[in-house]
Parts: C-alpha cells; structure tokens; sequence
C-alpha cells in the first residue's frame, strides 16, 4: 500500500509576517498537504526552481519586491505551477493586477481557515481526508475574540495558544515600527507595518488591537488614533502575563 503521505500535495507559502505565516501553514498542514515556507521573493524564487510544487500562496507585498513580481519572474523561467495571491488590502485595482498577473485567486487577510482551505481545493482539487469538526469555542474577551480565532483555526486550541505565543513575541517590534514611523512623518512606511499587522490580528483573534490598526491606518496623521492604537497593544501584551 502507498504511504498516505507520499500522496500529499506539497505547496510553497510565502509570507513575510510570522503569525501569519504559521497560521497559513497550520491550515495547510490539516488540508492535508505539505509545505515549504519563504518570508521573501529571494527566499522563494530559490525554492521555486529547486523542488516541485503543486500550488504557490504567494503575498502580494514582500520585503523585496510583490507577489506580481515573484510570479512573473518564475513563469518567465517556464514554470507553470498555478498560484493564488493573499493580501490584506481590499483595493480593487490590486486586486485586478494580481488576476491578470495569473493568480488563480486572491484571498484577502484575515480569512478563515474554510476560505484557504477551499482556495486550495478549487486550485488543486479536494483535500485526500475529511477534516475533524470544530470545538465548541470559549467566550471570547475584549482583547482576544477566541471564537472567532478557534474557528478560523478549526477548533483547536493549541494551534491557537502557539500563534497568540508568536504573536506576542512579535508585537514589541511592530508597535515600535509603526510609533517610529509616525515620529518621522513616515505615513507610508507606518502604514506598511500596519498592513502586515492588521493580516496577524486577525489571524489570532486580536480584536481589540485590529480596530485600533485598522483607525489608525485611516487616519496615521492623528494623534488620538495613535493613543488608541498603543494603548490596545499595551493591553494586548499584558495578557500574556496572565
């Protein structure tokens, strides 16, 4: 008999923000399939001309350059793996941009668990095994929405714990970006970490803090927003030492 994981798809994901790409990568590892990470366009084009992919997750904003970028210069070398962007901007002009690229599809961040799932699926065919039924989620709090971040990780809350533990570790770094940013006058700059944030805050549930990036991103030129924006990681980081 066939080893059940020789049978298994195996997919490249890239994706610069940590939280997000262990997310993504959790999922894909339940579709089930295996997966090759990459953080940038450097990273992925070498592991996109040394091994065999079934399908490409590319995001549309990289260090190095944009998902665009990244598909043109590997279908350029003859490859014609499919691909589907991920992006958590909404703007519809970008959105077109990444359809005529080539991009199978464009999921916009943060999407549920079921959304990459059947991205997957619609690219590649149907996952080879049913997946287990969600948990019965806890309530959730004014920091952390856990049903909402339980769903989108299929019920398991381990996979939940280690995300937020990530994220967390993460956040300091990002807070600090964006505060700088703004200091500089740096709107752009700021508002990229922002993008990236945004995607991770709904990942893991982090309501409180993705309004407050999803304000300040609307209006970086104002102060309050700013406030606002600090005080919900300051929030969100206490939790980690309850």
């Amino acid at each position: 008999m066939q080893d059940a994981n020789a049978m298994k798809p195996r997919l490249l994901l890239v994706e610069d923000d940590p939280a997000s790409r262990a997310f993504m990568a959790a999922v894909i590892a339940q579709f089930p399939a295996d997966v090759d990470t990459a953080g940038s366009v450097g990273a992925a084009a070498t592991l996109a001309t040394t091994r065999s992919y079934a399908l490409w997750l590319f995001d549309s904003r990289l260090p190095d350059g944009s998902g665009i970028d990244l598909l043109i210069r590997l279908r350029k070398q003859g490859d014609t793996t499919p691909a589907v962007a991920h992006t958590a901007s909404r703007d519809p002009d970008e959105h077109a941009a990444l359809a005529q690229a080539g991009f199978l599809a464009t999921l916009i961040k943060p999407f549920a668990a079921v959304e990459l799932r059947d991205a997957i699926a619609a690219a590649i065919g149907p996952a080879p095994v049913a997946l287990a039924p969600a948990a019965e989620p806890d309530p959730g709090s004014s920091v952390w929405d856990d049903e909402s971040a339980l769903a989108a990780m299929n019920g398991s809350q381990e996979h939940v714990t280690i995300l937020r533990e990530l994220f967390l570790s993460e956040l300091p770094a990002q807070r600090d970006a964006v505060l700088g940013a703004l200091d500089r006058g740096d709107n752009d700059a700021a508002r990229d970490t922002l993008h990236r944030l945004k995607a991770s805050c709904g990942f893991v549930g982090a309501s409180r803090l993705k309004a407050a990036v999803e304000r300040l991103d609307a209006a970086a030129a104002d102060a309050a927003a700013a406030e606002f924006f600090a005080d919900a990681v300051r929030r969100t980081l206490a939790t980690s030492a309850s």
